[in-house]
This record gives C-alpha cells, structure tokens and sequence, in this order.
C-alpha cells in the first residue's frame, strides 16, 4: 500500500511539474510570439503647410477662487468631424462607456453624446459607412454588456471589438495560466458576486470578469479619420477617451486636414485600423480598399510644402521614434513633457543621460493619485520623479494639480537646434504601452525654425500649465508629491518588470 500512495505522489509531482513548464511555456511564447500583420508600424513622412494642422487640448484647473474648471475643445471637433461627414467615419476609441468608478461627481455624458451623433449621421445617410473599433473593456469582458454598443450595432453602425488575444502579453506570470487553464470559461452579464470593478452603481460581476481583466492588455488607441464632404478628410489623434468618467480630464490633440486624392496621415490610420479589424476576426470586412480606392495623385517637387512633416507610429516604433529623438539631443536643446505614466526604464534611462549632456528637461506629470473616486499611491510618476531629480538638476518637475481628475495627456516638445519636434497620441510612456503590447498610436511633427503653427500652440499649452498662467492654477511645485519611499521604488521597479500593474 505504502508504494501503492508513493507511486501516486510521485506521479502527482510529475503532473504538477509538467504543468508548470506547460503553463510557463505559453506565457513565454505569448510575450514574444510575433504580432499580428499590419501592428508596430512607422507610416512614411509626409508634408503639410502648417495652417492644415490644428493642436487642441482639454484643460482641467482650479481658479484663484479654489473653483474647478475645465476647457475643451478635443470632442468638440471630433463632432464637428462627423457632422461635416459625408461617405465615411472611423473611429478607434479604447474607453467608451458611462462608468464612473465610485465617484459621484457631475460629469460630462461623453458616451451618449458620440453615441447619438453616429447614430443621427447614420439613420440620416443609411448607405454612409460608420466603423467603430473599440476594447472588449467597454463591456466589461462580457460581464456588463456595453448599451452603447448595443445602440449603435442596431443602428447599422459597424462595431468591432478588437481581439486583444492575438496581440502578446505583458504579464507573463498570470497570462500563462490563464491561457493554458482558464481562458476556455465562458462569461456571464448575470449572477456575479463580486462588486463592479469600474462602476459602483452598477451589478456585480462574475469572478471570470475579474480573471480577464487580470490580463492588463488593451486596445489604447484613440482616433477619429471622416472625410469633409468635400475633397479633403480629416485625422484626429488624441489621448482622450469618449467616457464619462474621463471628460473632466486634462488631454491634448492633433487635427490634420489633407486631400483625398494624395497618401497621407489618414490613409497609413486606415491601413493601421483594417489590420486591426483583420485580426479580430472581420476578415470579411476590407473597408480600407473601398475608402482609399485605386490610385493617389503624387505630387511634385513644386506642388509639396516642406513647412511641416508628419509622420504616423504605433506601438512599438513609438518608443523607437522617441528614444530617436531623445539620443540626438544636446547641450542647448529642451525638451518638454506633459505625462499621465512615464515609467519605461529605457526612457527614463535616456532622458537622464540627456539631462547629464547638458539638455534641459522640463516634465508636467499626473501625481497619479486620483482613478475615477478612488485614490491611488503614486506609482510611478512619483518614484520616476525622484529619480530624475536626483540625477541631474537639468531636470525639473512638476505636478498637476488634480482635484479628482486626471493630467491624461500624452505629449512632448523637442527643441533640438533649429528643429521643434512633437510627439503625440494614445500611448503612455510605459512597459505596457510602447512595448509592443497594448495598441497604441501617435504621430510625430516636425518643422524647422518654429514655422509649425501647432507646435507653437502646444509650446503655449504647456507654458501656461507650467507657470500658472491666466491665473489658471495648473500645477504644483516638485514637492507637493516627493515621494523618496525605498519601498515604493522597489514595487514600481518589480510592476514594470512583471507587467503585474494597472500602468
């Protein structure tokens, strides 16, 4: 009997071991399995006169009287965008819902807003193709089925959500056993136990709405390409989400107007959206070939305006577009950054060693503790910012002065000899985000000698957050949120490397 039960033990141990190297084979390959076609891609560069490139930005601050106020302009036009349209909308927004975490803060109903609007452009003009692409998050992985989505999937509009299964995994240690053991469960929207994790008004939600969400992937673009009904169409990239609980959030924005008939700006977001649409399961869905048609006009030499270039990155060619930048800079150049996460190591490595060669750097950075009525601990702005100030005094930082919102913005300035350079978009400077795993989109504008309209715009955006201008206070001093904790700096260091974090 007792070989009989060490047999069996031995065989368990056998079992558990072969599991385990099963379970951590999975998570390994899902983190460096190649991505899908047509992600992490640079688009070609191409030239703008200035006065076709509009920087917008929504500004969250408090008055000298101690009142909260907000400015915006970023959804505005992205309405204006879809009533001026005639022949087709697309969008890929990441948040899209009216869930307010615990707050019970009055907020702007972003959501049905953009709702309503497709929905009027898309029973006015029924043969108008309307595509919206979107994260499985705005229906809570299947445990709160999204109304907006519903209401424009019956409307006509084409919904598709993006399948974040095929694109890799930042955490490893979980991902392997969820794709290996777990991912096969169905979910329900109905009899869940535990409370809602994005909003408290609502059901509760099942335990396998939770085993989801522990996978940290996303689909973290946000962008709006129409046409003007007239010759030209319209790209909007921006950092901010049509969601209720974000509309109070400080987000900054990029508005190209180009001609239909030449390459550009919105047809590589086209092309960067159909392959998201491809890998998600809509194969049969090729709207880029009908929208971009057979052939383009090539300007001249003479026809081309060289003010202003642009050029479309994603994903990982986001980091590479900025570390770029960041390397060739000098004594006697800037840069300036206005963060919600900054927390890539091979970033911050770079922007020390800038600060070191004599570059002055100046970062307006969320003091990441508010998260739609639930306070957060600071990580990681707050360790990131200590050690840059420790690094070399050529750095300097300071804290957005949120009551409740959030500094969302995803934005830096480069002034590197005659050449000012703008990095904008989706993607938070993180692990998660620039690293091949989330889906991301940026463009990058380059101009000489100040003649970009928009990088002007943006350079007074930022002045105005940084010195408190209009008597709109913006920000904080470095020490309203120093935070030297050995503690916290390990946990930040050990997040960013697992992947095991919400950043």
């Amino acid at each position: 009997m007792k070989k009989i039960v060490r047999k069996l033990r031995i065989l368990q141990c056998k079992i558990f071991l072969l599991l385990l190297v099963i379970v951590a084979s999975v998570g390994l390959w899902h983190v460096w399995k190649p991505l899908p076609a047509g992600i992490s891609v640079e688009g070609s560069l191409y030239s703008f006169d200035s006065s076709s490139v509009q920087f917008l930005f929504d500004h969250t601050y408090m008055t000298s009287e101690g009142v909260r106020q907000s400015d915006q302009e970023i959804f505005d036009a992205v309405f204006a965008m879809i009533v001026e349209a005639r022949e087709f909308i697309v969008l890929d927004m990441f948040l899209f819902n009216d869930f307010l975490g615990t707050s019970t803060t009055s907020y702007r109903a972003l959501s049905d807003e953009l709702t309503e609007a497709l929905i009027a452009k898309q029973q006015a003009s029924p043969d108008m193709r309307i595509v919206f692409i979107t994260d499985p998050v705005n229906g809570v992985y299947g445990g709160d089925p999204s109304a907006q989505i519903i209401a424009l999937q019956d409307a006509g509009v084409q919904v598709i959500e993006t399948d974040v299964r095929a694109l890799r995994d930042s955490n490893p240690l979980y991902s392997g056993l969820w794709r290996t053991l777990l991912q096969w469960w169905g979910n329900s929207p109905t009899g869940g136990s535990l409370p809602h994790v994005m909003d408290v008004r609502r059901d509760d939600l099942t335990v396998l709405t939770y085993l989801r969400l522990l996978n940290f992937k996303a689909n973290h673009r946000k962008v709006i390409v129409a046409d003007d009904g007239q010759d030209s169409v319209q790209t909007l990239v921006t950092s901010a989400n049509p969601h209720d609980g974000s509309s109070a959030h400080s987000n900054v924005a990029l508005q190209v107007r180009e001609s239909r008939a030449v390459e550009g700006i919105w047809s590589d977001v086209l092309r960067a959206e159909q392959a998201v649409v491809d890998f998600s399961g809509s194969d049969d869905y090729k709207f880029i070939d009908d929208l971009l048609g057979d052939q383009f006009h090539v300007p001249s030499e003479s026809e081309a305006d060289h003010s202003v270039n642009l050029q479309l990155v994603t994903e990982g060619k986001i980091k590479e577009a900025l570390l770029a930048d960041i390397d060739r800079s000098d004594v006697g150049d800037t840069i300036d950054m206005a963060l919600f996460y900054i927390s890539d190591r091979d970033i911050v490595t770079a922007l020390a060693d800038a600060a070191r060669r004599g570059v002055q750097i100046r970062m307006i950075l969320d003091p990441n503790k508010d998260a739609f009525g639930r306070e957060k601990n600071g990580i990681p702005n707050r360790q990131v910012a200590y050690e840059f100030t420790a690094a070399s005094e050529n750095i300097s930082v300071r804290w957005c002065n949120t009551q409740g919102e959030q500094c969302h913005s995803k934005l830096t300035i480069f002034r590197i000899g005659t050449e000012r350079t703008m990095h904008i978009g989706s993607a938070n400077l993180t692990r998660r985000n620039i690293g091949d795993y989330n889906l991301e989109m940026n463009v990058v504008m380059r101009s000489e000698n100040d003649k970009a309209l928009a990088i002007t715009d943006a350079d007074d955006f930022f002045t105005l957050l940084w010195a408190n201008g209009d008597n709109k206070i913006s920000t904080l001093d470095y020490e309203a949120y120093a935070d030297d904790s050995v503690l916290r700096k390990y946990l930040y260091r050990i997040m960013e490397a697992t992947g095991m974090s919400s950043f």
